[in-house]
């Protein structure tokens, strides 16, 4: 299975990306089966804290463009955007580890974590503009509010890799470890979370949210209508053509 997900002892909700063979791209099922274990764990009074990571040498490589352009985004409907606006919306913490790569919503969906451990190797990348397309995930607001307009310019519109010591000065991480500590110690964490008081930890992170979720709500509908736009223009078309005839794309 490519989405394994089981609650510990300690009461926490893992879910673990598991597509070594295609370094963690994300499928449209996967996103489904994703969106089903958070709703899951969100519904659940056993799970306090819910905790997502990939594997030890890749945390997500972004879309399967393969499978993207099979199922593209059809309306709020599609599980990509489903999955988005699940991770908006979740009441319970949310925890996530990263090690190796993260590309694209790799990293978008880190900017929804209350808690993000990376390994201090890691790489991160907002490769869109190089497929011809926008920001995603609420980037466009979320990484211009922690890192300034400037530095989110620089990635979004570069689309290069960064390292984890940019992720964390730009505020995408909250804390670096070395590479065999970061799960292990995200671990710990989200079990020292899922310790307090659950009414208060969701009080905590609704008061912590409340300033941007309407803008939020706000970005990532606009950011979903332009980025299908995009999707079905003739530079994307160029652009993934390119990608996989391994070519620089001609706009």
């Amino acid at each position: 299975m490519n989405i394994l997900n089981h609650i510990d002892d300690a009461r926490v909700g893992h879910i673990q990306i598991n597509r070594a063979e295609r370094k963690n791209s994300l499928t449209s099922a996967m996103y489904q089966s994703m969106v089903d274990v958070l709703r899951a764990y969100e519904a659940d009074d056993a799970v306090r804290v819910i905790l997502l990571y990939g594997l030890p040498e890749m945390f997500c490589a972004g879309n399967d463009l393969s499978d993207f352009l099979e199922h593209p985004i059809k309306g709020t409907d599609s599980p990509v955007i489903q999955f988005l606006y699940t991770l908006r919306d979740l009441k319970k913490p949310l925890v996530m580890s990263v090690n190796g790569v993260a590309v694209g919503i790799g990293v978008t969906m880190l900017l929804h974590a209350d808690f993000v451990v990376a390994a201090d190797d890691a790489k991160f990348q907002l490769p869109f503009i190089n497929l011809a397309l926008c920001p995603e995930g609420g980037s466009s607001l979320l990484l211009a509010q922690r890192a300034g307009y400037l530095r989110a310019a620089e990635k979004l519109m570069f689309g290069e890799l960064f390292t984890a010591q940019e992720a964390l000065d730009m505020r995408i991480v909250s804390r670096l470890l070395p590479h065999h500590e970061a799960l292990r110690y995200a671990v710990h964490q989200a079990h020292h979370l899922a310790e307090k008081s659950p009414a208060a930890m969701r009080e905590t992170k609704r008061l912590l949210k409340a300033s941007y979720s309407d803008a939020l709500r706000v970005a990532l509908d606009v950011e979903i209508e332009a980025f299908a736009r995009l999707l079905k223009g003739g530079d994307a078309r160029e652009a993934m053509t390119a990608f996989f005839e391994k070519r620089k794309p001609s706009f």
